[in-house]
């Protein structure tokens, strides 16, 4: 196997593993390596569709597009999507296998580290550095045994770690220094370096604790990273719930769903100058709109009945008399339909769920998960303006809505439109990502004159930026070094 392999672990969920491997990924390729992402298990809700027609976690999918690649299901060969406070369904090489529960899981790691190693060591054989993300924490002790995302992958391999802490919550030296402590002596050696995220202020006033972190743990701080404000890069699942763009003069409310799923499909209209974007969650009063986006969700029928509980449908009502436009995307949906069946329980308990009758049409969620890459046209726009996007799901949608499609796609069609045409439906995530189609599906939303906004340039240089900023404030060539030394010579 040719690769050498970085593996960056965090004292924390967020400490900012999944940016720190997508800035290495980004100066890694700038020097004209061939290099990959990897991360043995993820656990999201947001998700992309891969070349080889699988899905994976959503920052693996930033993080090819860091390496100049399209996402591969060997960049994330275990992805867990719950779908219960205690449940979540397995997916392996991309394929949706199973659901169980986290004790069932933990028994199942033995098998899900098999899908790990084969998808490892297919990328060694194809690539001259690999960038490991972990996962949450190495020093969470309830979960070390059987470990597969963190140290258990990392000791497998043989591989130098990095760790990772956010300084921006405060307690960065304690974080870093207890999850070391934590570890068994084979993992501390393991632990090449610190990295310190988040960082504002006087460098200067920081160097006494970094040197007596040094002194104290005997393991080097290879870098500083700045507080990059207003960077852009998809979320891997945490939902930006601060609005954005206030008094703009497009309003757009999306419910916060207890399992929203890929609600990246809303970050151009968070970003966009002329929206003013809101996530609305539980027992929020539910202000005024032009538009509502019903979401993705990965238990529908649980998510409607939230929505019920929370005032929406009668708040929905309300903004269709008024003139208000609605949108549900892929399980939101399925929401505005008749009626839900799920007879296999595929999200929950089996049974039947009445839809919100917002269109003439039924879903039942069937057992093959539907994933497409697609591309097609709006319907609702003169210029007919192409559209990019994604399909994740298990519904089968029927019924005479169909007959008005929002896409047309090659070969087939997607989406309903209602007969005033005040209400879209359409299983395409990334619906919003193109530039044209963003444009006239908010002249649609009721926007007059929709400004240039590229979302997708937005999103590159995010990842262009974030790799200045790692080599520019990180000690690459000492990472470089590290990667070169063989690492049975480095432990010894």
């Amino acid at each position: 196997m040719s690769a050498r392999v970085l593996m960056i672990q965090g004292t924390t969920s967020d400490a900012g593993k999944s940016t720190l491997a997508a800035g290495l990924c980004r100066v890694f390729a700038r020097q004209g390596l061939r290099v990959a992402p990897f991360k043995p298990q993820n656990m999201a809700l947001n998700s992309a569709v891969t070349v080889d027609g699988g899905e994976i976690g959503r920052a693996q999918a930033v993080q090819a597009a860091a390496c100049g690649l399209e996402p591969h299901s060997d960049f994330n060969p275990v992805l867990l999507k719950p779908n219960t406070d205690i449940g979540a369904q397995v997916i392996i090489h991309g394929r949706a296998v199973t659901s169980m529960d986290a004790s069932a899981f933990h028994d199942y790691k033995r098998v899900a580290f098999s899908a790990v190693m084969e998808s490892y060591t297919r990328l060694a054989r194809q690539y001259e550095r690999i960038v490991v993300e972990g996962a949450g924490s190495p020093a969470e002790i309830n979960l070390r045994a059987n470990d597969i995302a963190n140290m258990g992958f990392a000791e497998a391999v043989d591989c130098p770690v990095l760790l990772i802490a956010d300084i921006d919550r405060g307690g960065v030296f304690a974080h870093l220094v207890g999850t070391l402590a934590l570890l068994s002596e084979s993992e501390q050696a393991r632990v090449a370096g610190f990295v310190i995220n988040r960082f504002r202020g006087d460098i200067n006033l920081l160097t006494p604790g970094i040197e007596w972190l040094e002194a104290r743990t005997g393991k080097p701080v290879l870098g500083v990273l700045p507080y990059l404000h207003g960077l852009h890069l998809e979320a891997e699942d945490a939902l930006a719930r601060a609005p954005t763009g206030a008094g703009n003069a497009l309003r757009v409310m999306v419910p916060a769903l207890p399992r929203i799923s890929n609600h990246t499909d809303f970050d151009p209209l968070r970003l966009h100058p002329q929206v003013d974007f809101r996530y609305i969650g539980p027992g929020e009063d539910i202000p005024g709109a032009d538009l509502v986006i019903l979401p993705g969700s990965k238990s529908v029928r649980a998510d409607l009945d939230w929505l019920r509980a929370n005032g929406w449908e009668e708040a929905i009502a309300r903004h269709l008399r008024y003139g208000g436009r609605l949108l549900g995307i892929c399980g939101g949906f399925q929401m505005l339909g008749r009626a839900l069946h799920d007879p296999l329980g595929l999200e929950g308990a089996a049974g039947t769920s009445a839809g919100l009758g917002w269109l003439d049409m039924t879903t039942t969620l069937e057992q093959e998960k539907q994933l497409r890459r697609v591309e097609g046209k709006l319907t609702i726009d003169a210029a007919a303006s192409a559209v990019t996007g994604y399909e994740i799901h298990h519904g089968v949608t029927e019924g005479t809505a169909l007959t008005r499609p929002l896409v047309n796609l090659a070969g087939r069609n997607d989406g309903a439109i209602s007969d005033d045409g005040h209400i879209l439906g359409t299983y395409l995530h990334g619906l919003f990502d193109a530039p044209a189609a963003c444009a006239a599906l908010l002249k649609w939303a009721g926007l007059k004159e929709a400004a240039a906004f590229d979302y997708p340039a937005l999103r590159e240089q995010g990842i262009d930026r974030l790799a200045d900023a790692v080599a520019e404030h990180l000690d690459i060539a000492r990472i470089e070094a590290l990667l070169a030394v063989p690492r049975k010579a480095a432990n010894a």
